[in-house]
């Protein structure tokens, strides 16, 4: 990862990974720390430690193992107040130069996690993508202007439940989702929504992040003449989104992220994909991988 300016989260020790998954059901507890040491090494600036649904003491044990041995902060990352509360006040800043944890992730539904800052400081990514209607539902965001909606929403709850917080220590996520199944338009809705929050003066500084990997899960790893199909697509995203203010990303140290040149064939293949609807726009992401 050789991007300046781009803060990259080490996605490597979370539940949903079946080799992770592994050493977590086996409590391999030594295997962990050397996953975390990995990512470290390999230039990640945060570890992001997801452990599923297993019990909150499970999380204190994984969080205070990596930080005898880690000296980079920590994003703990779960969806239960209870294991996000726990992995709070496992984290001892000291041990990582003082830096806040981030806690991703905080939803409409959930904002009973703000609460947690006053036990642990910490920097929040907020969802963009899950809505709250009127009789207290959750539901998700179709469009782009409902999920920049939320977002200014949730920037809002935030200033008022953590008090004094600068837009530089909030992270929104609008949400991506695999290119490789996409015929309702959502990397349309995507690039919108961050166009929408980068041209907002009151979101100004505030960081926008994304689970990159998530973008290029359901396509192939490179083509049969050998082009690396996730990560040149990966990168092509990337250039189109820094400059609108995309700084952070939950992804993986093993991959060779890159701005592309204007003329690119992965940049040019995202470009056209924005412009097209529906089927017209999964057929040109299938046509550059093949």
């Amino acid at each position: 990862m050789s991007i300046p300016g781009l803060t990259l989260i080490g996605e490597s020790i979370n539940d949903s990974v079946p080799s992770t998954h592994a050493l977590f059901e086996a409590s391999d507890i030594d295997a962990i720390i050397e996953l975390a040491r990995m990512q470290a090494e390999k230039g990640a600036a945060y570890i992001d430690v997801n452990v599923g649904r297993r019990a909150p003491a499970f999380m204190v044990e994984v969080v205070r193992k990596i930080q005898e041995h880690i000296d980079i902060p920590l994003s703990i990352d779960t969806p239960d107040p209870e294991i996000a509360a726990a992995g709070l006040e496992a984290y001892d800043a000291q041990r990582a130069g003082n830096q806040k944890p981030i806690l991703n992730s905080i939803s409409e539904a959930r904002l009973e996690m703000f609460d947690l800052y006053t036990r642990q400081p910490f920097i929040p990514i907020m969802l963009t993508t899950e809505s709250v209607d009127d009789s207290g539902e959750g539901m998700m965001n179709k469009t782009a202007e409902a999920t920049y909606a939320t977002a200014r929403t949730m920037v809002s709850i935030a200033r008022e439940r953590i008090g004094q917080v600068s837009n530089e220590d909030l992270i929104l996520d609008p949400g991506i989702m695999p290119i490789g199944s996409d015929t309702e338009g959502h990397f349309k809705r995507l690039m919108n929504t961050i166009e929408l929050i980068h041209g907002d003066e009151d979101l100004h500084g505030i960081q926008m992040s994304v689970g990159l990997s998530n973008f290029t899960v359901m396509l192939p790893p490179k083509t049969s003449d050998g082009v690396f199909v996730r990560s040149t697509l990966e990168s092509a995203f990337l250039t189109m989104a820094m400059p609108l203010g995309l700084r952070t990303i939950i992804g993986s140290v093993k991959r060779k992220y890159r701005i592309l040149d204007n003329d690119h064939p992965a940049l040019i293949c995202l470009r056209e994909v924005v412009q097209l609807d529906g089927t017209a726009a999964l057929i040109r992401v299938m046509s550059y991988c093949s």
